[in-house]
Formats: C-alpha cells, structure tokens, sequence
C-alpha cells in the first residue's frame, strides 16, 4: 500500500496563486513582502504568514490582492474560501444587465440567490459589482451609442 502525498491546504493553494502573481507584477526582493502590504492595506505578519501558506487573509483584503496581482477576483474569492465554485459559476451567469438595471435583479438578491450569507463576502459581492460597475462607464467614452466600439476606438 502506497500512502498518497498530502494534498496542500487551501493556504498552500491561495499562496501558489498569489506568490507567483506578485512576484510578476514586481514584488521580488527586499521590501518586497512590506510593500505588498502597504498596497493592499494587510499587516506585514499576514502577508508573511500568506507567503509562508500557513494563513489566507481576511477577505476584506481580496479585492486589494487582485487589484496589485492582476489577478480575477472571482479566483480569489473561490481559492479564499469566501464563495464556492458553483456560486461563482452562477454569478458569472447571471445577466448583468439584471443586476444593472433598478427594474431587474438587485446586488442584495443576487448576493441571496447565491448563498452568499457571511457580511464580509457581501460587502466584498457589492465592491465587486460596483468595482465592474465603474471599469465599464470608464469604457463608456470608447464605445459608441450601441455599447461596441466605435472606429476610432479600434485603431
């Protein structure tokens, strides 16, 4: 009988997301991990404690982490623990003109159809789809009156 190897903890799996990412968006060398913290608002022991794989941050940090690492939020929040793959599936289907729209789906019953029931992961849900929010009327100017993009745009 052959004992398999230990599966790495969900520490273990955030931090090879993560590590690998900063380290490519530029925090290599010294003052590396104290300037991760400073650009995502975590203490200097709960970035060394990520590194190390021995903690995952509060979730109120997420947004921050994604923002420095380029990576998707979305990716985060699963690997963080804060939503499941499956809420994240639905979430990634839910038509977002729903969840724009006064008449349609409100961030508050989105965040209840999913299960998201923790007052951290919905106030993160809410950052998310304001954050998105935001990302598409900076779009806005480059686009013409239809929503695509107009010729000069393309260029």
């Amino acid at each position: 009988m052959t004992d398999a190897a230990p599966q790495p903890t969900r520490a273990q799996r955030f931090r090879d997301i993560v590590v690998p990412a900063a380290v490519r968006a530029g925090y290599t060398g010294h003052g590396a991990k104290a300037r991760f913290a400073r650009d995502t608002g975590m203490t200097d022991s709960s970035v060394t404690r990520l590194w190390q794989g021995t903690a995952l941050p509060d979730a109120r940090f997420l947004p921050a982490i994604a923002d420095v690492t380029g990576l998707y939020l979305g990716t985060l929040l699963v690997e963080g623990g804060v939503l499941s793959d499956k809420a994240l599936r639905s979430l990634s289907e839910t038509d977002r003109s729903q969840v724009r729209s006064p008449s349609g789906l409100t961030p508050e019953e989105a965040a209840d159809r999913l299960g998201i029931n923790d007052g951290v992961g919905r106030e993160i849900f809410y950052a998310t789809i304001e954050r998105l929010k935001r990302l598409e009327d900076q779009d806005a100017p480059e686009r013409g009156d239809n929503g695509h993009e107009g010729a000069a745009a393309q260029m």
